[in-house]
């Protein structure tokens, strides 16, 4: 179900499971909350026995389903104002544990996350590894420093091997910080959480989702 957070922005919600596991956080794609998220966080609710909360990355923006719009707002975002809104998501799911997942942007924005000690493990599915050059603004800062700075060794990174996002110098840089990752090496961007796109991969985003809940609960 739908909640606001005391910041004023959209979550989609599960806590039905009795005697969760742990909580977990999602930050989706560019394309922000929406069916496709709604239902990702009933499954893994449900099959991941978790409680489990989907923030909107664009609050303050009323935004179609074209993606340039989407591009182009991304600039405005902060990092400091996403990382409050995950906060508050994580202190909404009311369990001991929080872990966090992002996809995309959202997988960009588990990067930056690293550097708060309130996630306990984190999954990027294929974050940008360094700003986008139409994002980059004032608001935001690399992916690489939060890290470099932060809890690397708390996240995890799921990578396409043909994903223009994550060039293989880029990913060796994320190596260098202590980032684990998982590669498949014929996936492109996106392959893994939304079976509609032409990249998506079935055994890839299996094996994918697998690696994710092993890292958040062990």
């Amino acid at each position: 179900m739908r909640i606001t957070l005391p910041s004023g922005t959209q979550c989609e919600i599960d806590k039905t499971v009795q005697n969760p596991t742990m909580g977990l956080v999602i930050a989706p794609d560019i394309f922000g909350l929406r069916k496709l998220f709604d239902d990702l966080v009933a499954r893994l609710a449900t099959e991941w026995n978790m409680a489990v909360c989907a923030v909107e990355p664009f609050p303050d923006h009323i935004l179609g389903t074209e993606i340039e719009p989407r591009f182009v707002a991304a600039s405005t975002l902060s990092d400091e104002l996403h990382l409050r809104d995950l906060h508050q998501a994580a202190d909404a799911l009311g369990t001991p544990t929080v872990g966090l997942m992002g996809f995309c942007m959202g997988g960009m924005y588990c990067f930056n996350s690293a550097r708060s000690a309130r996630f306990n493990k984190i999954v990027s599915f294929y974050g940008m590894i360094k700003v986008p050059q139409g994002w980059q603004s004032s608001t935001h800062a690399e992916p690489l420093d939060y890290l470099q700075n932060g809890n690397a060794d708390r996240v995890l990174a799921i990578i396409g091997g043909k994903d223009h996002y994550t060039p293989p110098a880029d990913v060796a840089e994320l190596k260098n910080v202590g980032v684990r990752t998982e590669i498949y090496p014929d996936a492109e961007h996106g392959f893994a959480h939304d079976a509609s796109r032409p990249a998506h991969r079935h055994q890839d985003s299996a094996s994918a989702f697998a690696h994710a809940q092993d890292w958040l609960v062990n």
